[in-house]
């Protein structure tokens, strides 16, 4: 009766851990998405305060984005806009947009080699849009005076440009006169990746000095849609003086009032799980950074900014300010390759690399080299796994060895357990007996393990953030690694004509992932309680169904190194004697 309860008990609570998880997390998780979607939808950009001035500055609406129903609507809209004149294209190898000439803004990008879905027909990430659209995300560039009865250039501002497009061998020239001897320049350059270079120039062609600062901005309405995952940071974040500095967007709701950083050289923006806007200052300048947050018109609006020193143009003079933004795909050679270039410190860590930063890296570096050349990213990932269990194979032996002589000792331990069930201290001497006779511990096997943590989950890491994974195709039925398996078996994997809810979606490689867990756990020592026994029993179920959710990619390795470790593990029980 006593073996009946505890499975009962055992089963009922796989049962409430898979009911909790879709009834606590996965619901919840999916109502905040929708209703962040519909604020989104439904609200627009009114305001943005630049660093220095009061909030409260002009910002121009764009007739009709507004209300534009749909990407297509947008899309055409805007190319109304560069139609009229009112916008400069950008077309690059990287980039497609366009520079807006009221303000001057960067407001228009989407990514040219990434795109919404697998198929190369879906339309292209947007990065970047337009002050007055739904999730409007932009940058923009100026000088703040000292003197705020000197006119200087606005969101409202309308610039002249020197041409009709922006690419890498065509440079943006915009100049704008305020008619009180300041004449502003803006030379916007950009290469055939993500980095833009803003050269700001002044002229003084009065009578009296002016002092200016110069500044940087990026502005993103609504609060992004995120991944959720505690191992994954996205929103504002920054390195100043070298440290990185990372705020999620629920702290600055919650910081009440700017948060400022005084920093030489560094970055600052605002990251997504794959993207990155991000301001960086001459590396050699002293800026105050700061995170600010606003909420015009009870929507959520999210700004890193950068300020500059006063730099003072005396008549006859001018002067120079160059600042970059980089807005694209954070590619961990194109991020190494700008910080070696332009000597932008720690720009890698723009990707999440997490606490095993020194492995994770490597890590990296080595999928990618196995992935271009085998032609196929799951494919490095199975290679390079079986290349980590080489490196480990010393200490994993040692781990299986110990526990092979443990099960072998199970016979005896059991008859032991039953001889002085009602003396547990004389069952205790004699199993302390017992592991000295055989010379064997119970936590031997424990130690190689630890020391293999730091690495599988720093390789575990590196399948989660890279965006090599992302639209990656495998073999078979997974055309993108970076997302869950699509089949289910409860609709036979797609042989009945029904879509099941996301808590019964339980895909082919999750059940290939389970079964390899179970086998794994049959060779182990079985626990000496019989409750944790039936638990243990269940724990391949549970996380069968906890990993559906999960990226095809991680999955597929976790289910190769348990394959690989059963088989490692048969092979030293086999030598040993030990029946599996």
């Amino acid at each position: 009766m006593t073996d009946q309860r505890n499975l009962i008990l055992a089963i009922a609570l796989s049962i409430a851990i898979l009911l909790g998880f879709q009834f606590f997390y996965e619901k919840p998780r999916i109502e905040q998405q929708k209703q962040l979607a519909a604020q989104q939808a439904a609200q627009t950009e009114q305001t943005v305060p630049a660093p220095g001035t009061a909030p409260g500055a002009a910002n121009p609406q764009i007739p009709g984005l507004a209300t534009a129903e749909s990407a297509k609507d947008r899309a055409a809209l805007l190319a109304e806009q560069l139609a009229a004149g009112s916008r400069v294209k950008i077309d690059t190898p990287s980039l497609h947009g366009s520079v807006n000439l009221v303000g001057g803004r960067i407001d228009d990008l989407t990514l040219a080699t990434y795109h919404e879905t697998p198929d190369p027909k879906s339309p292209e990430i947007v990065l970047l849009a337009p002050a007055g659209t739904p999730a409007a995300y932009y940058a923009e560039f100026g000088w703040v005076p000292e003197d705020r009865s000197v006119a200087a250039p606005g969101a409202d501002t309308r610039w002249t440009a020197n041409g009709t497009a922006l690419t890498p061998d065509k440079p943006l020239l915009l100049t704008w006169d305020n008619g009180s001897g300041l004449v502003f320049e803006r030379k916007v350059e950009v290469d055939k990746d993500y980095m833009f270079t803003v050269t700001q120039t002044v002229r003084n062609a009065g009578s009296q000095p002016v002092r200016l600062l110069p500044y940087s901005l990026v502005t993103r309405s609504g609060t992004p849609l995120t991944s959720g995952y505690y191992i994954l940071h996205e929103g504002p974040l920054g390195v100043f003086d070298g440290k990185l500095s990372e705020k999620s967007y629920d702290d600055l709701r919650k910081a009440g009032k700017p948060l400022t950083q005084e920093t030489t050289g560094g970055w600052i923006g605002i990251t997504d799980k794959y993207w990155l806007v991000s301001l960086v200052p001459d590396q050699k300048d002293k800026v105050t950074a700061r995170y600010v947050y606003s909420s015009p018109g009870n929507s959520d609006r999210y700004q890193v900014d950068l300020l500059g020193t006063a730099i003072e143009v005396a008549p006859g003079a001018t002067a120079t300010q160059t600042g970059r933004l980089f807005a694209g795909a954070k590619q961990v050679k194109l991020l190494d390759a700008y910080a070696d270039k332009l000597g932008i410190t720690n720009f890698d860590l723009a990707i999440d690399f997490g606490w095993f930063y020194f492995l994770t890296k490597p890590f990296f570096y080595a999928l990618d080299f196995l992935g271009r050349v085998l032609g196929n990213f799951g494919l490095a990932i199975l290679v390079f796994t079986v290349i980590v269990k080489a490196a480990f194979f010393p200490l994993a032996n040692k781990s299986y060895q110990a526990m092979s002589k443990m099960k072998k000792l199970q016979p005896q331990m059991q008859s032991l357990r039953e001889r002085f069930a009602d003396d547990p201290q004389r069952m205790n001497q004699e199993l302390m007996g017992l592991y000295k006779r055989e010379k064997v511990s119970p936590v031997s096997g424990c130690l190689p393990i630890l020391i293999q943590i730091p690495v599988f989950f720093a390789l575990y890491k590196v399948l989660f953030v890279t965006i090599e994974m992302r639209h990656a195709p495998f073999f078979g039925w997974i055309h993108d690694l970076s997302a869950p398996d699509p089949t289910t078996i409860f609709n036979l994997f797609g042989l009945i004509p029904w879509d099941p809810p996301a808590m019964l979606h339980l895909g082919a490689w999750p059940l290939i992932m389970g079964v390899t867990m179970w086998l794994q756990q049959r060779l182990n020592p079985a626990p000496p309680d019989p409750v944790q026994q039936k638990v243990f029993a269940f724990l391949p179920i549970i996380f069968t169904f906890m990993l559906a959710g999960f990226p095809a990619g991680l999955v597929i390795y976790w289910a190769w190194n348990n394959l690989l470790s059963v088989a490692q593990q048969w092979t030293i029980m086999h030598r040993m004697g030990v029946k599996a």
